[in-house]
């Protein structure tokens, strides 16, 4: 009898959403997901995925907002909040089986407001508006990278490899990025020689973004199995020590994984380099 009573409460919450809804949808329209070939899928979209990539998009625009208003530390913690709404998303959609074109679509549009404007204006804002034309190129710099970036991933979405990035993940270079501004807007390492160093790491980061330097995904990493209990510790002092100083252990981990794609990439290559020189030695002899 509960469950009747729930039932018929949940179908007269639904009529009620329906007429509330009725007048706007007529305006908007409706969305229906086809492909090639296919039969057209149920209108609507999923709400769940698509309310964390909300959530992302909102922490990015506010950073921006943030930003504007001199509140550096507020737009700093927006975009790294912005970095779980995105890292969830996905997550919850392959788990709740409700991905779809849509999704990945808007995911993408969230990020380059999130990951790709948002920390490129709140470091011109702190430190590089006082460099002028140079100052905003560093910007602009940074914000085109983030969306080649995405562009090139949603282009190559489905050959993409599934162990490595190719090129530093935008979330990733707004991490740098982002913690950059809150260190250094906690530690006071501002000046105008510091500011000229914030705007070529700023380049720089868009320029890894673009490479083709490979960075793990960290997809093949597993929470359903048994790890060895000295794992566990270094988790625990590794939260120990962000606890420390957030601002500096979340910069200098976003700093050692950016460096990983160059280093990664060095060590790869070392074989290739070392067969050619061979090949080289060998026609001189002949």
């Amino acid at each position: 009898m509960l469950n009747d009573d729930q039932t018929s409460e949940t179908d007269e919450l639904e009529r009620a959403a329906e007429q509330i809804e009725a007048p706007l949808a007529s305006l908007v329209g409706e969305y229906e997901e086809s492909g090639a070939g296919q039969t057209p899928r149920a209108p609507g979209i999923f709400l769940l995925p698509n309310l964390l990539t909300s959530g992302a998009l909102f922490c990015g625009f506010y950073a921006i907002i943030a930003g504007m208003q001199g509140d550096f530390y507020a737009g700093s913690v927006a975009i790294l909040v912005a970095m779980v709404f995105d890292g969830l998303d996905g997550r919850v959609a392959r788990l709740t089986r409700t991905s779809s074109a849509f999704g990945a679509q808007y995911d993408s549009l969230s990020d380059m407001v999130s990951f790709g404007v948002a920390p490129a204006l709140l470091t011109f804002n702190w430190a590089l508006s006082g460099l002028g034309k140079v100052g905003w190129v560093a910007a602009f710099i940074y914000a085109a990278c983030a969306a080649l970036r995405l562009a090139r991933f949603n282009a190559h979405m489905e050959s993409d490899d599934k162990v490595n990035f190719t090129g530093l993940a935008s979330p990733a270079a707004a991490a740098t990025a982002t913690s950059l501004v809150w260190m250094g807007q906690t530690h006071g390492w501002t000046g105008p020689t510091l500011d000229w160093v914030h705007a070529m790491l700023l380049a720089a980061l868009g320029f890894l973004m673009i490479s083709r330097f490979p960075y793990s995904s960290f997809k093949s990493v597993t929470f359903d199995r048994r790890v060895p209990f000295v794992r566990m510790l270094l988790v625990v002092g590794l939260l120990g020590l962000i606890a420390l100083d957030p601002p500096v252990a979340i910069w200098g981990l976003s700093m050692i994984y950016a460096l990983s794609g160059p280093v990664q990439y060095l060590r790869s290559d070392e074989p290739v380099h070392v067969e050619r020189d061979a090949e080289h030695a060998k026609t001189d002899l002949h």
